[in-house]
């Protein structure tokens, strides 16, 4: 069953992220790819297209209507995770995530992706600054490869993970956080771990791993009072206002 953010989860979460540390004491940042340093101008819902046809969906039909709504409410999550909550069984989804891996995957080789604004130039800086950073995706590894391969981002960072390298839960659990905390061995706690992405659900691992920081951007799928209500202690407009954030608390 898919969780949802609560209430009582984000006040609890904005509560204690804001006594820890803060920008200043950052020394790891776990950074979202689509929709928070990638943009993808929505090849999701258009994978997601594929994957539902495979399943028998009709376009246009009441019953991918209400899938593709809950495709958007749950941006973010491991999208296996999203398709067996969809469909039921686990070859179903199975069957369902393949046809939106090689879907996606064609879209991004007709270069249909590109940088979110500064997107590199962020990391970059974050990097000069002496703080790691790590790239985190709900695709599976295919998908993830095949983007940094578009963007020219394989040596761009320390590590990059997807949900299978932290023990195949993707969103909105911790363990992306904690794998990239663990692997990298950047910081010596976890309020000196910075999460940031575009959906409420990245929120909500930040949280639950504990996270100092915990900031959403608005270049993706949710907005301010989602990721207000899933736990960030910062909204900032684009991953490009990062930099100015960890920096101007020192």
């Amino acid at each position: 069953m898919t969780e949802t953010p609560t209430t009582t989860d984000a006040s609890t979460a904005t509560t204690t992220a804001t006594t820890q540390a803060g920008p200043a004491g950052i020394r790891l940042v776990v950074l979202d790819m689509a929709g928070t340093t990638v943009a993808d101008g929505g090849l999701v819902e258009r994978a997601f297209a594929a994957a539902a046809a495979e399943l028998g969906v009709e376009p246009g039909s009441a019953e991918h209507t209400e899938q593709l709504a809950y495709v958007r409410a749950t941006m973010g999550e491991s999208k296996i995770s999203v398709f067996r909550h969809l469909f039921g069984t686990e070859e179903a989804a199975q069957r369902a995530n393949a046809a939106f891996e090689k879907a996606y995957g064609a879209l991004v080789d007709d270069g249909l992706i590109e940088p979110v604004p500064g997107a590199r130039e962020t990391i970059e800086a974050i990097r000069a600054s002496g703080r790691t950073v790590v790239l985190s995706t709900g695709f599976a590894r295919v998908t993830q490869d095949a983007i940094l391969d578009a963007l020219g981002w394989r040596d761009l960072v320390a590590l990059t993970l997807c949900p299978a390298d932290a023990g195949g839960r993707g969103r909105p659990y911790p363990d992306m956080v904690l794998e990239a905390f663990l692997r990298t061995g950047a910081a010596d706690s976890l309020d000196q771990v910075a999460v940031v992405g575009d959906t409420s659900y990245d929120m909500l691992s930040g949280v639950r791993a504990g996270a100092g920081l915990v900031a959403g951007v608005l270049t993706g799928a949710h907005r301010e009072p989602d990721l207000r209500a899933a736990g960030a202690t910062h909204v900032l407009p684009s991953v490009a206002d990062l930099p100015a954030l960890l920096e101007g608390a020192r």
